[in-house]
Order: structure tokens, then sequence, then C-alpha cells
């Protein structure tokens, strides 16, 4: 694919994303997206063809990209402990800068499967991501600074604090803002993990 059609993807994919989250996922069509690009119906099929298929890009997407930044951080010189703060910096981060991503993750993508269900069953579309916290909970064990356990309910408890917080801030519950939770999140993140 020419760099010239993956940047207009990319643009695609960041105008549903907005939408997505301003109009929500099943009120926005095709059209919508085509318009607000001022692009026609047709040409949106010529990188799309379907809402779905659209909604798998994005979800592909996200996880590279969560996946980079979490290569980074796999790939550093820290301690677990430091490891999992940056984890934790990195997703906050990302919920406020690009919030669009983590409420298309939170809300569409696990509460919508049966738009994931072709192409994405378990964890494919979301490799990328789910692969580095593999990475960052294998290397934790082997060091001996995580606990040995079932890696679904190390993730379950990892992502359920992150999760949490952020669909707390989109919420306007937190009475602070989100970085001002990195260190508490993760001092008891890191205790729960620990061996």
């Amino acid at each position: 694919m020419s760099e010239k059609k993956q940047k207009k993807k990319e643009l695609i994919m960041d105008c549903a994303l907005d939408l997505f989250a301003s109009k929500g996922f099943y009120t926005t069509t095709i059209g919508d997206i085509a318009q607000a690009l001022k692009m026609s119906v047709g040409n949106m099929y010529n990188y799309f063809k379907s809402k779905d298929i659209l909604a798998q890009e994005i979800i592909r997407y996200i996880s590279g990209y969560l996946g980079q930044k979490l290569k980074e951080i796999n790939e550093s010189d820290l301690s677990t402990e430091e490891k999992t703060r940056k984890i934790i910096e990195v997703y906050f981060k990302t919920a406020q800068i690009k919030p669009e991503m983590i409420d298309y993750f939170l809300r569409i993508y696990l509460s919508n499967r049966e738009v994931f269900k072709e192409s994405c069953e378990g964890m494919i579309c979301v490799n990328e991501f789910v692969t580095e916290i593999m990475i960052y909970f294998e290397e934790g064990v082997q060091k001996g600074d995580l606990r040995d356990q079932d890696f679904f309910s190390a993730f379950g408890l990892f992502m359920g604090y992150l999760g949490g917080m952020v669909f707390l801030n989109g919420e306007k519950i937190l009475p602070k803002d989100l970085d001002s939770y990195v260190d508490d999140i993760s001092f008891n993140v890191y205790k729960a993990l620990s061996a």
C-alpha cells in the first residue's frame, strides 16, 4: 500500500473514532464519515468495504499504537516496578491526548463483540498490545518480581485498574487529574502482581 493511501486510511480511522465517540458507533454511518471528510461514499468503500471492517481496522490501529509504546518500555533497562509505572503513564496519557482511542477500546470493542466476531476472534485484533503486556509479565516473573500466575487473571487485574480509572475520568467523576493517580495505581498494581 502506498504511503499516501495509508495516510488517507489513518485520516478516515481518526475521523471515524471522533464520530463514534460523539455520535455513537451504531448511529454513525459510512456516509457520516465520508461527509465529515468531504469524500464520496463510493470513495470511502475503496478504503474500507464495510463499517465492520473499518471497526476492526481501528482496533488493530489502536493495538499497534499502544503496542509500540509498550514495546519501547519493555526494551528499556528499567526495573519491573518502573515498567509498571511507565505502562500506566502511557495508558493514562493516551486517554488524555487521544481519549477517543481508549474510549473506543472500552466502549466499542469490549461491548460490541458481534462486530468483531469475524477476523477478530479472541484477542487477534489486539495482539500487539496483549503481546507486550504478556512480555512485561513473563519478564517480571523471570526476574522474580512478579508472581507466576495465570495470564488472564494478571491481565484482568492490570486492565481492570486502568480501564476503571479511565472510565471514571471520562465520566468526569475523578476529583483530580488522571495523571495525579499514576503513583497510587502503579503502587497498587505492582503490589497486587508482586511475588
